[in-house]
C-alpha cells in the first residue's frame, strides 16, 4: 500500500493526516473551512485516495495560513506516499468542464517542483475561503509533493465552479499519473530515476 501519516505543528497551524493513494476515494475532511472541507473532499474522491485530514488553523486571522500550510503537509504526505515511482505513467493531463467553467490541468511526477496558473477571481470569499488561497495551495502542494503542476483557466465566472474544476482535474491527473503500468519498466525517465 502506498500511503503516509504526516503531522506538522506551527504556532499557525496544527496539523494531522493519513493519506492512502490506493483507496477508495473516502475522506474525513475538518480544516475549519466549509469550503475547504468540500474541495478536499473532492480531491480524494475524485483521486481514489483515502485521506483522513485535521487541521487546527488560526483562522481569527484570515484562512491564509491554514490552506497553504495544508498544501505543504498533503504535498509531503503525496511525495512519501508515492515514494518509488517506477512503473507509474508520471504523466497526466486532463480538461475538467464544470458549469460555465473549464480548467486545463497537466502534471509530471518528476521530482522537480514547479507551479504555474493563470487563476485570478474577481469574488472575494467562497464562504469563509478566500479564493486567492487557491493558489496558494496549489504552489504548497506542487512544491512539497516535489510534481510539476500547471493550471489553464479557459473560461468561467463562477469561483466556486473554476476553484472545484481545478481540485476535480488535479485529482484526475494524479489518479492516472500515478498508475502503475506494467509495461513501464523502472522509472519513465532517461536518467533512470524520477
Amino acid at each position: 500500500m502506498r500511503n503516509a501519516s504526516v503531522e506538522r505543528k506551527t504556532k499557525e497551524t496544527d496539523i494531522k493526516l493519513t493519506l492512502e493513494l490506493d483507496g477508495e476515494g473516502k475522506a474525513i475532511i475538518d480544516s475549519g473551512i466549509g469550503f475547504f472541507d468540500h474541495m478536499l473532499n473532492t480531491l480524494a474522491k475524485h483521486g481514489g485516495f483515502n485521506l483522513e485530514f485535521k487541521c487546527r488553523g488560526d483562522l481569527n486571522v484570515d484562512c491564509h495560513h491554514t490552506v497553504e500550510d495544508s498544501g505543504i503537509a498533503l504535498g509531503d504526505a503525496f511525495n512519501k506516499a508515492l515514494a518509488s515511482k517506477d512503473g507509474i505513467a508520471r504523466y497526466q493531463s486532463f480538461v475538467m468542464p464544470m458549469d460555465d467553467a473549464l480548467v486545463l490541468c497537466a502534471v509530471d511526477l518528476c521530482g522537480r517542483p514547479y507551479f504555474e496558473s493563470n487563476a485570478k477571481f474577481d469574488t472575494v470569499k467562497c464562504g469563509d475561503f478566500e479564493t486567492e488561497t487557491a493558489n496558494e495551495f496549489f504552489r504548497s502542494f506542487s512544491d512539497n509533493a516535489k510534481i510539476n503542476l500547471h493550471f489553464v483557466i479557459l473560461r468561467g465566472e463562477n469561483a466556486h465552479h473554476i476553484i472545484e474544476a481545478m481540485f476535480k482535474s488535479l485529482a484526475k491527473c494524479l489518479r492516472d499519473a500515478i498508475k502503475i503500468n506494467g509495461d513501464i519498466k523502472g522509472s519513465l525517465s532517461t536518467k533512470g530515476v524520477i
